[in-house]
């Protein structure tokens, strides 16, 4: 796993946490939270995999894939929408009247999707077969 836990003794934290943060970092600490309390939620995790690993969806394809109803798929991916994790876009398409919506994972859903759950997942896995004494 990539993280590092071990702490160099002449390294000073912060007392306020989002001192942490640069100058000129781009999203508050709030905003970093509301990030993870958002992907925190099961059906929102799911939606923010489907689309980091399938790319971009419309709503009727992530309801089928999910087997999900309408308003409750609207309702989390509207809060991913909030949050800055996911974006919407509409366009037309060929030969149809009308605009269609489609979601994609924005960067930080990304970033947050492979280095925050997904890595939490994948560090499970390596200590389960570090740790394994049946593989002897």
């Amino acid at each position: 796993m990539a993280t590092d836990h071990t702490r160099p003794f002449d390294r000073e934290f912060p007392d306020d946490p989002s001192d942490l943060l640069p100058d000129d970092s781009v999203l508050s600490l709030d905003e970093y939270l509301a990030m993870h309390a958002a992907v925190g939620h099961r059906t929102r995790y799911e939606v923010l995999y489907r689309l980091v690993h399938g790319g971009e969806m419309s709503p009727t394809e992530l309801a089928a894939a999910m087997e999900i109803d309408d308003s409750t798929l609207h309702y989390h991916l509207n809060e991913l929408v909030d949050v800055g994790l996911v974006e919407k876009r509409q366009r037309t398409e060929r030969d149809r009247d009308g605009l269609y919506t489609y979601y994609r994972a924005t960067v930080f859903g990304e970033v947050t999707l492979s280095d925050g759950v997904d890595e939490l997942i994948r560090g499970e896995r390596a200590f389960d077969e570090m740790y394994d004494s049946s593989a002897e």
